[in-house]
């Protein structure tokens, strides 16, 4: 029975927006998921509104996390008109061996491996409209989920991250980190020091615009016991 090791990162100074979760399910299974609330649309609101139904919920299956969040964009909806509570969501569910993946938006998941990584949800950059777009809230329908699966692997380890970390850090970088650390401790601390470190210089490596983005920093990483 394949089981792991999760660590968390979160600095949410800048807005306020992002929420996350990670449950233990029982039987080495567990669900993972981050959210970043639109800001300025009652974004810190939605992502703590979505987080509280997927912990509360009964969750045994992908099609119990899809119809969570499907419940909770017809509430949006209803109540924000697809211009007031927003967020994007992105959650990993592993059980029987499986992972399996499903998003709206752009905060991404990886699973990293001994040289490579795979990009499971979200998107890398892009424009603030697509995120908003498939944000959870924005439409009376939730179409165009991120969806995806595999099956587990010893060793690989998952990430998830909000776009406060995956815009301010080159993806290359961020795998090698998890792939180098020996904890998933040890890759939430060197990634929000290298993270820290470009803000401090003022510098951005030239691929990411070379521009910092100040926004609120979430992630789970998850190891996969070898």
């Amino acid at each position: 029975m394949l089981s792991s090791k999760v660590a968390t990162l979160q600095d949410n100074t800048a807005h306020g927006d992002d929420s996350y979760l990670s449950r233990d399910l029982g039987d080495n299974a567990f669900l993972d998921v981050v959210m970043d609330g639109v800001t300025g649309h009652g974004g810190q609101e939605a992502s703590r509104t979505l987080k509280e139904a997927l912990a509360e919920a009964t969750i045994t299956s992908i099609q119990d996390v899809e119809g969570v969040l499907q419940g909770v964009n017809k509430e949006f909806y209803q109540i924000g008109g697809g211009r007031f509570l927003l967020t994007t969501v992105s959650a990993a569910l592993f059980t029987d061996g499986k992972l399996e993946v499903i998003g709206a938006g752009d905060s991404p998941i990886f699973v990293v491996g001994p040289d490579s990584y795979q990009q499971l949800a979200g998107r890398i950059g892009g424009f603030l409209h697509v995120g908003v777009a498939r944000a959870v809230g924005a439409g009376p329908e939730l179409n165009g989920l991120a969806r995806s699966e595999m099956e587990g692997q010893p060793g690989s380890r998952l990430v998830l991250a909000t776009d406060g970390i995956s815009d301010n850090i080159l993806i290359e970088d961020l795998a090698d980190l998890v792939r180098q650390a020996a904890s998933p401790e040890e890759a939430a601390t060197n990634i929000n020091q290298t993270i820290e470190q470009y803000l401090e210089e003022g510098r951005m490596p030239e691929r990411l615009g070379r521009r910092f983005r100040h926004d609120d920093r979430t992630a789970i990483f998850r190891f996969f016991d070898p």
